[in-house]
């Protein structure tokens, strides 16, 4: 695509034998002569990517967005972990986006967890600058590698873009701030010794927040979920304590000493505030979740006085895969399967879903049994993370085994209709077709030239979500998982029901 990402053992006491004076001469040339092999090596293929909190700024860093993109104001912030939890703070993006009044970064898809927080609960997260560092240093290795997949070409933003919020693509952005021709340069074209790499360190200094010596260029957020809840026109006191803060053993334990309070977004870095000033306002993480009757980050589900907020609100709890991944779903759905069915989505081997099988199990017995009252099998579309070959001694050991009762049904990354989907996606490009193209890059305001992926990207979850969206028998999922909320939001839209009438008669 486009680019615009005390028992230590004592030294012994043995007598050394007698060495060749040359001997050790020789061995200390060779080993220094690795060292700057590797060091060599590091440079060249390490440093030019990578930022950290103590990564060296090149002289006089500007803000080449200022004049490119006169009076525009952006926002930008750093997504992490899985695909769910990314587009859950993308929807949060486009709400602070819109209440500040700002154009909206769309990021890349990051690579499955290759970005963590930590654990807002337990106090114990990455600092706004170290995750917006993370991110910055993955997506230029997604470029690099050619397999940058933009948010707005997996989920569907036209109806956002038309109306409700301006956007840009980040690697519209990228080129303009680091100034980059997009017209010449393909991700992987960049080699780890272009001189193009300098630029992109020096850009993710200033989006990281590493550099804040320009003036009113970069408001780099630093207030995170150990210290505050944003709130918008709540009625409430400004400032005022979150119900939820860590309790006396946990600072004990931890030695900390953080106070939540609940912040008015819009007062805290809107009009008239410092961050107001600056061309790009860059949050961390924007990933919240309820937490003991509050919020762990973000609190905005209504607006008192705004309705274009509460509209945007409204909007936002659902944002449906773009055409291609949804009309893949309907034809598995529909010429494969052929007949009613029941989707069950079970994660089992992620982090704490691999203690809870017998419970996740428990459901779907209880589900499958409830629907064996008919002579013909009950067709079944099964997404996990379960290999196949693992399946042996568990319930769906049992229910593969039984084919005259059950008949089973998933996708595999090679099936046709997954790689079909996956080129119509590259060919589509929906992340350079949304909001606004600057006409700086040139003449028309278009790019030229078009990249493809060196590599298909990933897109069977995505396909495996939408088949579940159209099972007519019902959905399984797993308890506390995000891929099974988003499938449940599907179901409640409606998005299979449109199109695919005849499935619940077949």
């Amino acid at each position: 695509m486009n680019f615009i990402n005390p028992n230590r053992r004592p030294w012994p006491t043995k007598r050394p034998s007698q060495r060749s004076p040359f001997l050790s001469l020789s061995f200390f040339t060779i080993l220094f002569s690795l060292l700057l092999i590797l060091s060599y090596y590091s440079l060249t293929h390490t440093s030019f990517l990578s930022l950290s909190p103590q990564t060296p700024i090149s002289p006089s860093p500007q803000c080449p967005s200022r004049t490119l993109i006169h009076g525009e104001k952006f926002l930008w912030y750093a997504p992490h972990s899985g695909f769910s939890n990314q587009l859950s703070e993308f929807k949060n993006a486009v709400l602070m986006a819109g209440i500040l009044n700002r154009t909206l970064i769309v990021p890349p898809i990051l690579d499955h967890h290759a970005v963590a927080l930590g654990s807002c609960p337990k106090f114990r997260v990455s600092s706004p600058d170290e995750i917006r560092i993370s991110v910055w240093n993955h997506v230029v290795e997604l470029i690099r590698r050619g397999r940058y997949v933009s948010m707005a070409d997996i989920i569907d933003i036209s109806s956002l873009t038309s109306s409700f919020a301006r956007a840009i693509d980040f690697r519209v952005f990228a080129s303009l701030w680091c100034n980059l021709n997009l017209d010449i340069t393909c991700g992987y074209e960049l080699d780890a010794r272009s001189t193009m790499l300098d630029s992109l360190k020096r850009c993710g200094s200033l989006l990281s927040g590493i550099d804040s010596s320009v003036d009113k260029c970069v408001y780099a957020v630093q207030e995170d979920c150990r210290t505050t809840v944003w709130t918008y026109q709540n009625g409430n006191e400004d400032g005022e304590l979150d119900s939820f803060q860590p309790d006396e053993q946990l600072k004990k334990k931890k030695k900390i000493s953080y106070v939540r309070r609940r912040r008015d977004v819009y007062k805290r870095l809107g009009p008239g505030s410092e961050a107001d000033s600056a061309t790009l306002l860059a949050f961390g993480s924007l990933f919240t979740s309820p937490y003991k009757g509050s919020e762990l980050y973000i609190d905005v589900h209504e607006s008192s006085g705004d309705q274009r907020i509460k509209n945007l609100i409204q909007k936002i709890e659902f944002l449906p895969f773009v055409p291609e991944i949804t009309s893949a779903g309907k034809d598995f759905a529909r010429d494969i399967i052929k007949a009613p069915f029941l989707c069950v989505q079970l994660r089992l081997l992620d982090g704490q879903f691999k203690n809870h099988w017998k419970t996740t199990f428990l459901a779907l017995k209880q589900k499958v049994e409830s629907l064996v009252q008919s002579s013909h099998p009950i067709h079944i579309f099964v997404m996990t993370d379960l290999p196949e070959a693992n399946w042996t001694g568990s319930y769906l050991g049992e229910l593969a085994g039984n084919s005259q009762k059950f008949k089973l049904f998933f996708l595999k990354e090679r099936d046709e209709l997954v790689l079909q989907t996956t080129k119509r996606l590259v060919d589509a490009n929906h992340g350079l077709k949304f909001g606004f193209l600057p006409k700086s890059l040139d003449g028309n305001g278009k790019i030229s030239k078009h990249c493809h992926p060196a590599s298909l990207p990933d897109v069977l979850l995505y396909i495996e979500e939408a088949v579940c969206s159209c099972s007519s028998l019902g959905f399984v999922g797993t308890a506390g998982s995000t891929i099974a909320e988003s499938i449940e939001l599907m179901r409640k839209f409606g998005v299979c029901s449109s199109s695919s009438p005849s499935l619940t008669a077949l």
